[in-house]
């Protein structure tokens, strides 16, 4: 219907439009900045899930199939909610459709309610028939090509949702837009829970594509610039926008320095810092003179803990002019906001650790899920600012929940070298060899720590839920904080090579933990990752004091050996001098957020049969590379 408008009445609203907004941006003119709390530490969207429930739209099979469809749909709604959160414990958000999808109106609603809710995956659930190309109107919205789908079709005779879920996913594969295919292998029972090896799938699917979601908008903050030549640490500015929707942010060791010497931290931080170290820790500072008294080199290092982490999230203390004024330093609101950092890495080495203590408390610690504070979501801050070994540990923390360990590949040891070098035969324990992973004290205090050792279920837990109950216990953190601390002491640096001098995390991580190394490459233009399971070896104690007392001594010391493959062949074919790595077996994760983020994975040891990417894979034969270059770069 056409409907005359008349034009005197609208030139009058929008004078009074035009006369409301003047007043709002006078007053925003007008208002001084300050610091914006936000609920989390880091600022985004909480990574929301749609489940959209499907159904055949034709009278009386709409109305046979709409019950049992939304009791299926609240299944995956609750399975995913009770058991994917982030690190810090913030649930993912699950939404669903207004109503059932059936057709191209019904679709196009529930687009305009996900992009209200900021959905960045999806998940299409059916028990029967349903059009499949007529839906999509459901995630054709503004940054829809960026979601993550999975498509649940019901196994049962009657409901032929396998039949729609071909369907559909043939329908996806032509338009070259991924989806996840899940279907249980036997006949399920509706009335009772959701079959595991389709739960697995849908939780696989959700705690991926929350990572996704969790990392995108958000900065990796480079402290300095390339560490030693390591080319690790050349921050790929375009890589980490398009294969992982992020930004990267630089600012030189100056500004850890400047902020030292302008005192511009909470002193009152500090000092609470200084005293739970002082008590709870062993240091040993090292004999015969050194650069600085003990108490000023412990000191140093809890500032430069204190400042990268304002760095990385920001403080309000600093922002505070009150707390300014009474601590000595000039409150700045734009000094104060940090830089929204979901991960970052220091340089340190050379130009910085040649004058002033090294960073390895300041990444042991906040890389760990513990502090003065008590328990916390852990940080991730690479060594020797290895942006590369950064990404890896950032998305396997995301999956886990739980710190990661940067490590050096320091040696590998077979049991032949062994038996040569300490006459001990090692060979029923490491009968293929292993790898020496230590590092300049950097390493997360967790891992001296067997954490599956703790609470309930042992080994047969997964990593998720090791976290999950740790989380939700205080007795659990209290005991892990306890157990961390007594395993470890910090060392003085070596002043050969840190001449500045430092505080080194040392500790031995216990054997026979599931541990998961993976390493993000950068080949050209592109990326490949690795991701090869595991578990630590528990060596007899003078064999390992030999190793340590031949290495480094003040270092933190994981002794691993890859599943099914030699230590060797793991050393010959892994990529740089460094990896990263994470309680639990999490290469099937690895896998699929790999594939989500369209990034092929060059080595890898998981089982075939848990191996979960997209359809479309499957139509390339399986070949991962020739996938992700058909795809190209998610955020391209």
């Amino acid at each position: 219907m056409y409907i005359e408008r008349h034009p005197f009445k609208e030139d009058a609203m929008t004078s009074k439009s035009a006369a409301r907004n003047k007043s709002k941006f006078d007053s925003l003119a007008a208002a001084a900045r300050r610091f914006r709390p936000s609920p989390r530490a880091l600022v985004g969207h909480v990574p929301t899930i749609a489940v959209t429930p499907v159904a055949d739209g034709r009278t009386g099979a709409y109305e046979s199939n709409v019950a049992g469809t939304w009791r299926l749909a609240e299944k995956v709604c609750d399975l995913i909610a009770g058991n994917v959160c982030l690190p810090d414990g913030t649930p993912v958000r699950v939404v669903t459709a207004p109503e059932i999808v059936y057709g191209a109106r019904t679709g196009a609603l529930a687009q305009e309610y996900y992009a209200r809710e900021g959905v960045g995956a999806n998940i299409w659930v059916s028990r029967s028939w349903a059009y499949s190309d007529e839906l999509m109107s459901a995630v054709q919205g503004l940054g829809s090509s960026e979601w993550q789908q999975a498509a649940y079709g019901l196994n049962q005779t009657d409901r032929p949702g396998a039949v729609w879920l071909k369907a559909f996913t043939a329908a996806m594969d032509e338009k070259k837009r991924p989806i996840f295919s899940i279907y249980n292998p036997d006949l399920e029972n509706e009335e009772g829970d959701i079959a595991p090896y389709a739960a697995e799938r849908l939780l696989r699917f959700a705690r991926a594509a929350a990572a996704v979601a969790e990392m995108r908008g958000k900065n990796y903050l480079s402290v300095g610039g390339v560490s030693m030549g390591i080319i690790g640490s050349d921050v790929r500015r375009n890589l980490f926008l398009r294969c992982f929707g992020m930004g990267t942010v630089s600012v030189d060791m100056v500004a850890v320095k400047g902020r030292m010497d302008k005192g511009f931290y909470d002193h009152e931080e500090l000092e609470q810092a200084f005293r739970f170290m002082k008590k709870r820790f062993r240091c040993n500072f090292g004999d015969g003179p050194r650069p600085q008294p003990a108490d000023d080199l412990l000191r140093d290092c809890l500032k430069m803990t204190l400042i990268v982490r304002d760095l990385m999230i920001g403080n309000p203390r600093l922002a505070d002019r009150r707390a300014g004024r009474a601590q000595g330093f000039r409150a700045d609101v734009e000094h104060a906001q940090g830089c929204n950092a979901i991960a970052a890495g220091t340089q340190g080495q050379r130009q910085w650790t040649d004058l002033y203590p090294n960073f390895d408390m300041t990444e042991s610690l906040l890389c760990s899920s513990f502090d003065w504070n008590g328990y916390r979501a852990p940080m991730i801050v690479a060594t020797e600012n290895d942006s590369k070994n950064a990404v890896g540990m950032l998305i396997a923390e995301l999956l886990t929940g739980m710190p990661q360990l940067f490590a050096d590949i320091r040696t590998n040891w077979t049991p032949a070298s062994i038996k040569a070098a300490t006459g001990k035969d090692v060979g029923a324990i490491a009968p293929r060899g292993l790898i020496d992973k230590r590092n300049s004290g950097a390493g997360a205090l967790d891992y001296g720590v067997d954490v599956f050792a703790l609470g309930r279920g042992g080994r047969g837990r997964s990593v998720q839920e090791v976290a999950r109950q740790i989380r939700g216990d205080a007795g659990l953190q209290k005991k892990l904080m306890d157990r961390a601390i007594e395993a470890t002491t910090y060392e003085a640096a070596v002043l050969e090579y840190f001449p500045g001098d430092g505080l080194s995390s040392s500790y031995r991580t216990p054997g026979g933990v599931p541990m998961t190394a993976y390493r993000y490459n950068a080949v050209g233009d592109e990326l490949t990752c690795s991701v090869v399971e595991g578990a630590t070896v528990e060596l007899p104690a003078e064999v390992a004091d030999h190793i340590s007392r031949v290495t480094d001594e003040t270092w933190p010391e994981s002794y691993w050996a890859p599943r099914d493959m030699s230590s060797f062949e793991y050393m010959s074919r892994i990529g740089p001098n460094h990896d990263a790595n994470s309680f639990g077996h999490i290469g099937a994760d690895m896998l699929t957020v790999n594939a989500m983020l369209r990034i092929p994975v060059d080595m890898h040891n998981v089982r075939r049969e848990d191996v979960f990417r997209p359809t479309m894979w499957d139509r390339f034969g399986g070949d991962d590379f020739r996938a992700c270059r058909e795809l190209g770069p998610l955020y391209a």
